[in-house]
């Protein structure tokens, strides 16, 4: 049998001009690299013949490549990639993008900027539409494990102070307002082209640490709702990706609460969203260890609300209840939300009727069709006029609960509210809630109140 033919490496031409716009020996390369990798935990103990190896074209495992960009990076003072370093190996460029919870900050910022900029060009990899359990799992053992990361200042690139990172929450703020008002069918493409076209140079900029982890708190935030509004346009293997990397954000701002949040409310909900009931549990769960004793008692309940509904998809009502019990208990602590009651910004929203919407749906999956009709008429009656999407989910659950009660002529005239609303939405949100009451609908179909529904769909529709 032949041997199979050697296949010879290409010398890593990228490697070998940045290490020469340096000026670092091959040894002072393996120092920096030592050093850097020490910082993050790692005992690497690399010499100038592991640094000829490199230039030879041998690529190194694990979290090697980003912590050589990181340590050449520090040396010319500004960033560097590992697709500059000739050792992307496709990483950044294949269908992996966003999904890694990277070792490094420089790492992170490489990762995200490089999801901004594939959503951006419609990279049809990101389009898919599937969800693996496991990409939502192992980034929050990767956060629970991951100790703080030591420094995330910069001395390279435009001055990046203050001003600017009130500008990216100022800016989040009207983003979400003007998303809960119309849907993310209107918005989210102003928000992606935000962070590849501003977010992405700040990251890349220069800044003080303090300045540095209130930007990557900010943007963590805005990553965050970007990934929401995935959801809300029918992508949800885009919004995973987007998690994975607000999550990551978080950590690098030193932020646990938020961190946790992104967990609880973010992945967890897109569990729900796809019928995955045991990882909703795991998520709120982590989101409770990783978070405790950094967030208030309103996020304390917030998370709690989202393990009850991993609970009631699995049909445990008892689990749900009790969890549900300590959700109310905490909110009731919280009080009323307001701007100086402690909570951070990012939790405030979370009232008694988002509790109470959460409840509708936990009831509503146990088939608890009365508790669920009161949670959603609570829920309903809480929710200010410019949660306009909100209040039409509300509805759809009051119309389910009342469909599950067989008042069918109710649940119709609650509907056809919920139908003016998302008449003023582009939300797929909207439209799968929607969806799941008409089919509830179908062993009804020959009544004239479900017949005169299901026109006035195909009218708004047309």
């Amino acid at each position: 049998m032949a041997a199979r033919p050697l296949v010879a490496r290409q010398p890593n031409e990228r490697l070998q001009a940045l290490i020469q716009e340096a000026a670092c020996s091959n040894a002072g390369l393996a120092r920096r690299v030592n050093m850097c990798g020490a910082e993050h935990g790692l005992d690497l103990r690399y010499d100038k013949t592991s640094v000829a190896r490199w230039l030879r074209g041998q690529q190194p495992r694990g979290r090697a490549p980003a912590i050589i960009a990181e340590a050449l990076g520090r040396k010319l003072g500004r960033t560097v990639t590992i697709d500059e370093i000739g050792m992307a190996n496709g990483k950044n460029l294949a269908s992996g993008v966003g999904l890694q919870f990277s070792p490094t900050v420089l790492g992170a910022i490489e990762q995200v900027c490089e999801l901004w900029r594939s959503d951006v060009g419609r990279r049809d990899f990101l389009s898919g539409t599937s969800v693996a359990s496991s990409a939502l799992v192992e980034p929050s053992r990767d956060w629970l494990i991951t100790g703080a990361d030591p420094q995330v200042a910069r001395n390279a690139g435009a001055r990046v102070g203050a001003s600017d990172v009130d500008a990216v929450r100022a800016t989040t703020e009207a983003l979400v307002e003007l998303d809960h008002r119309y849907g993310s069918g209107h918005v989210r493409p102003v928000v992606v082209h935000y962070l590849n076209s501003v977010v992405s140079g700040l990251l890349a900029g220069s800044y003080r640490e303090s300045v540095g982890r209130e930007l990557f708190a900010a943007v963590a935030r805005l990553t965050e709702l970007a990934g929401y509004m995935a959801v809300d346009t029918g992508q949800p293997g885009l919004a995973q990706r987007y998690y994975i990397q607000a999550l990551r954000l978080a950590q690098a701002a030193g932020d646990r609460g938020y961190g946790g949040y992104v967990l609880a409310a973010s992945m967890s909900h897109l569990a729900a969203s796809l019928g995955n009931p045991r990882e909703i549990a795991q998520l709120a769960k982590a989101a409770q260890e990783g978070a405790r004793g950094h967030v208030t008692p309103r996020a304390e309940a917030m998370f709690y609300a989202a393990e009850a509904r991993g609970h009631a998809l699995l049909g445990d009502a008892r689990s749900c209840q009790v969890v549900a019990a300590k959700a109310m208990a905490k909110l009731e602590e919280a009080g009323e939300p307001s701007a100086d009651s402690g909570d951070p910004a990012w939790i405030r929203h979370f009232d008694q009727a988002y509790l109470a919407d959460e409840l509708a749906h936990c009831h509503r999956d146990l088939g608890q069709a009365e508790q669920a009709r009161r949670h959603a008429e609570d829920a309903i009656a809480g929710h200010a006029e410019s949660r306009v999407r909100r209040r039409a989910i509300g509805m759809l659950l009051l119309a389910t609960a009342q469909v599950q009660q067989r008042d069918v002529d109710e649940a119709c005239a609650t509907g056809v509210r919920a139908l003016d609303l998302l008449g003023t939405l582009r939300s797929n949100r909207g439209a799968e809630y929607l969806e799941d009451f008409q089919q509830r609908l179908a062993p009804y179909r020959e009544e004239p109140v479900v017949r005169e529904f299901g026109a006035r769909l195909e009218v708004q529709a047309a």
